[in-house]
Order: C-alpha cells, then structure tokens, then sequence
C-alpha cells in the first residue's frame, strides 16, 4: 500500500517516452495524411503515372519534413536566435562616388 502511494511523477519536460509517443503518432498521421493529399493531388492534375507517384511522394515528404521539425522541437525545444551584429556607423560605410563624363563640347576639334 505505500508503494502505491509513492508513486514519482515525472515532470513532462523530463519524459523522454511521452515525446516518443507523441511524435510517431504525429508523423504517422502527417505521413498519411500528406501523402493521401499528394494522391487526390496527383489524380486532379497530372495523367501519368510518374508524376501521379511523384505527386504522392512529394506529399509524403512534406508531411515527413514537417512531422520532424516539429519533433525535434519538442525535443531540442525551439532555436535561439543567434546574437546579432550593431547597424554600421555611417562613418564606417564608405561613400560611393558617382563619376561624371565630360562629354566633349561642340566646335572643339
């Protein structure tokens, strides 16, 4: 009976498992789901076979790339923005100088 009671509580950042579960659920349905799309895609607008299966499998692949970066959010949690650099002074940008021709004046030979 106490042992039931002490069950520990994983915090949900902590629970490696839970992610898992998550993110194969979420890239099996966009896998399927992306891919069905690239189907009806594929039979709307292209008549041969090669494009049809090159319309599926593009599908597929977008619902792959985003089912991973999503994922890998979860895991890694989101990007930081690297550290960004001051604007130039306008002492350090260099000034362009336009040249102008002189064109050669009329009754000058």
């Amino acid at each position: 009976m106490m042992a039931e009671d002490k069950k520990e509580i994983v915090p949900t950042k902590y629970d490696v498992d839970a992610k898992w579960d998550r993110c194969v659920d979420l890239t099996v349905r966009r896998f399927f789901y992306s891919s069905l799309a690239g189907v009806f895609g594929g039979l709307l607008l292209f008549r041969s076979p090669v494009a049809r299966w090159s319309s599926l499998a593009f599908g597929a692949g977008l619902g792959i790339g985003s089912a991973y970066t999503e994922c890998s959010q979860k895991f890694n949690g989101f990007p930081t923005k690297p550290p960004t650099k001051p604007p130039p002074k306008a002492s350090d940008v260099s000034a362009h100088e336009t040249v102008v021709e002189s064109s050669p004046q009329e009754g000058q030979d």
